[in-house]
């Protein structure tokens, strides 16, 4: 362990040297930690980079007391954070697409020019036809539909609570509902 103590000092009087050793030394201890948590080869490479790089950081703030055990703590410590992070990534792309499915939107649906322009028509049509509704009800459904406010900020900035605005986008879409049949009828 005195080799360890004199890498460390010398590691904190500025030779880089001594840090080489060290890495040297412990890189294989710190991969097999890693590898326990994570089986990913390539993964574990970058965490065990990100290891040795706290572990220069650290240094300073180090006690002489089981360099291995502190070490193999940080190395424990990164390998967590790794598979948190990864969990919650994959939670988040599983949400995003049973959000697509939910909304009726196929994973590997790609939009044509002509879905684009059928999008497009569509969009200009509601905004055409919300003219024609009061405006108490035109911007509550524009905010919810096209600006995707909640409920919640919607009441925050119409300064009222979210039961009104509930209320109002109900009434509003069965306005829009008609107002869109009677243009439908208009135009046949």
């Amino acid at each position: 362990m005195d080799l360890d103590k004199d890498l460390i000092e010398e590691t904190l009087s500025g030779n880089n040297n001594a840090f080489e050793k060290i890495v040297g030394k412990y890189k294989g201890y710190i991969f097999a930690i890693i590898l326990n948590f994570i089986k990913d080869h390539n993964e574990a490479e970058n965490i065990a980079q990100e290891v040795f790089l706290q572990i220069y950081i650290s240094l300073p703030e180090y006690k002489f007391d089981n360099f291995k055990g502190w070490i193999g703590r940080i190395a424990a410590n990164k390998s967590i954070d790794w598979k948190r992070k990864k969990k919650a990534k994959f939670n988040e792309q599983v949400m995003e697409n049973a959000e697509m499915v939910i909304d009726g939107e196929s994973l590997y649906h790609y939009k044509t020019p002509e879905d684009i322009l059928v999008e497009k028509e569509s969009r200009e049509k509601i905004h055409r036809v919300c003219k024609r509704i009061p405006n108490i009800y035109e911007d509550v459904i524009i905010k919810f539909y096209f600006e995707e406010k909640s409920y919640e900020e919607i009441a925050k900035e119409e300064g009222t609570t979210v039961k009104t605005i509930a209320s109002r986008l109900y009434r509003g879409r069965n306005l829009l509902r008609e107002k869109w049949r009677e243009e439908d009828d208009e135009t046949l």
